[in-house]
């Protein structure tokens, strides 16, 4: 008898276990908060992205379907910790992740184990991309690709010097650095939104000649001015005297507020006057990605900065690559949690880009962003 009763009071254990578990499960799906994790708002691309975040945050709790949480941070284990937070509180709907750093690989992880939707934003981490509602940025491939094709039209062959300003080591970078090679060696063609034009590569590159073109000159610039600043401080005089043969410069800046440490430098005192002056004399053109009305104020000449480009640049391009997408991203929640939802696990969504330069750049509006 008592060991009947035992078995018993094992089962009704068992049981509970799993109840409880189930309704942690049905929690989590029917929970109606929306977090969303992403960078502290104070200047540049990300913290635009940030405050456009804060603002559809503020649009969702006005609607009142849903509660709306804009969770900034600092850092990738910042965020981690943000998460346990999130799954303690045992009301998510879902979160959209925008991950700053890749050590934010974590709080997806344990996202994916408290079976919580999430949208991977932006920073693809791999591994819990697998796992991702969706994956949604800016189209990476085409900002390398639409760069490399500008930078073709301006003249740009094997044997040419060239710069590359890289924001960090994550999946932004790398994907924008495979579209630019990818472009040249003619594996991908570049679709420009503001021309409707498709365009491939007039010389197909081999690899040999694209590894030549970027070993020389490139350094991770963790996405600030002061990081490109203070390299080209340092390296500038021997790539000049390095491209003064060819009498062409190429820089492929990454980021908007890298380009800008590239003009800092060059209105400032840094410069011996021999290399500027041998600067000025060659042909030298820069790119940037993002978008900021400080740069396009720059292109189009209304900009304080705008003579020192002029000095120095024969001609210089931003793609277009808007945090407001940061919005868009927050609506594709929206539309999952509302059952208005076609993509598969782990699919991307890459919403176009283009080439802003100052024979357009009056066609656009920028985002005020750029930190003196």
């Amino acid at each position: 008898m008592k060991k009947v009763i035992s078995i018993a009071l094992v089962l009704v254990m068992v049981l509970a276990l799993f109840a409880g578990c189930g309704a942690k499960k049905e929690a989590a799906a029917a929970g109606k908060t929306i977090y969303i994790t992403g960078p502290t708002p104070d200047h540049g691309w990300t913290a635009q992205a940030g405050a456009y975040a804060e603002k559809k945050a503020e649009e969702i709790n006005k609607e009142g379907k849903y509660k709306a949480v804009y969770m900034p941070a600092s850092s990738g284990e910042e965020q981690v910790d943000q998460v346990q937070t999130i799954i303690a509180n045992g009301d998510a709907a879902g979160v959209v992740f925008f991950a700053l750093e890749d050590s934010a690989k974590a709080g997806q992880e344990a996202l994916i184990s408290a079976n919580i939707p999430f949208i991977s934003f932006d920073r693809i981490i791999e591994g819990p991309d697998k796992y991702a509602i969706l994956n949604a940025s800016g189209d990476n491939w085409q900002c390398g690709a639409g760069i490399a094709y500008w930078l073709q039209q301006k003249g740009m062959v094997p044997g040419d010097t060239m710069v590359t300003l890289i924001g960090d080591n994550g999946t932004v970078c790398s994907r924008r650095q495979e579209g630019f090679e990818q472009f040249l060696r003619g594996e991908l063609e570049y679709y420009d939104e503001h021309t409707k034009q498709t365009y491939k590569t007039d010389k197909v590159w081999t690899q040999d000649e694209i590894d030549a073109l970027c070993a020389d000159y490139k350094v991770v610039c963790n996405w600030s001015a002061d990081g490109a600043y203070d390299y080209l401080e340092q390296k500038l005089a021997d790539i000049v005297a390095s491209a003064k043969g060819n009498g062409k410069l190429y820089i492929y800046s990454m980021d908007d507020e890298m380009t800008f440490g590239v003009l800092r430098l060059l209105e400032g005192n840094a410069i011996d006057e021999a290399t500027k002056a041998d600067l000025e004399a060659m042909e030298v053109y820069i790119s940037a990605i993002g978008g900021m009305q400080e740069l396009y104020d720059v292109m189009s000449g209304k900009s304080s900065q705008a003579p020192v480009a002029q000095k120095y640049f024969d001609d210089m391009m931003s793609v277009y690559f808007s945090p407001k997408m940061m919005t868009n991203v927050i609506g594709y929640m929206e539309d999952y949690l509302a059952g208005n939802w076609d993509y598969e696990v782990g699919e991307g969504k890459y919403e176009v880009v283009w080439i802003v330069d100052k024979n357009n750049v009056s066609e656009y509006e920028g985002f005020t962003g750029h930190a003196e």
